[in-house]
């Protein structure tokens, strides 16, 4: 089988044929023969590789402008019908739905304990058609909470849960989506709700619970 080197690179990476050509000219004789042994290996890490060095050269030069475009209501009710809630536990009292589905135990503690902390008015899991734009590809936090004003520092709390905060078990382009997210909250505070929407990492309850008291 023949392979477009080029080609299947750049598509990969979305860069010109003639950009591709010139990185690929660096690469030591030695590792080039590697294609010969395994194309599509090495078609697929050199493609990993290369949004890899994108991602962290993209975020320096980011900037997010508002516009007027808003989400319908009907972003959270799109597709609920379709989910199977057999597993999604007990009923719940401040998720704006009775039931949720979690993709994780770790969203299933999260879930728990955000249900019963009385300083939460209410929380969302937000919705995959709830995108933010990045240049790595669209990017979906994963909670959406409003507090009781006056019990935190922060009235809305948009977050993305992780079980680990080590860089190490963080791809190069899921901690560029989450850079892009933080430049994404801090000019939607600076132009429409200063110091109240805020957006970060947690890996628990606790440590959200740091970031907002």
């Amino acid at each position: 089988m023949k392979y477009d080197l080029i080609g299947k690179i750049a598509d990969g990476t979305q860069l010109t044929r003639r950009a591709t050509a010139d990185i690929l000219k660096g690469i030591s004789v030695a590792v080039f023969a590697q294609f010969r042994t395994n194309p599509e290996s090495f078609i697929a890490e050199a493609v990993r590789l290369i949004n890899e060095q994108k991602a962290t050269m993209i975020i320096e030069h980011l900037a997010y402008d508002p516009v007027e475009d808003k989400f319908d209501i009907d972003i959270f009710t799109a597709g609920q019908a379709k989910q199977d809630f057999s597993k999604a536990g007990d009923k719940l009292k401040r998720h704006i739905y009775d039931y949720v589905i979690t993709d994780s135990g770790i969203e299933r503690k999260f879930v728990e304990t955000l249900d019963t902390c009385t300083e939460v008015i209410v929380y969302a899991k937000l919705p995959r058609g709830f995108l933010i734009p990045t240049p790595v590809g669209d990017y979906n936090p994963d909670w959406a909470i409003s507090f009781k004003e006056g019990a935190v520092k922060h009235v809305y709390f948009v977050a993305e849960t992780k079980g680990s905060m080590s860089t190490m078990q963080l791809t190069k382009i899921e901690e560029t989506k989450i850079e892009c997210a933080r430049k994404f909250f801090d000019e939607m505070n600076r132009k429409y709700a200063p110091e109240n929407v805020k957006y970060d990492v947690v890996k628990s309850f606790d440590k959200l619970m740091d970031l907002v008291k």
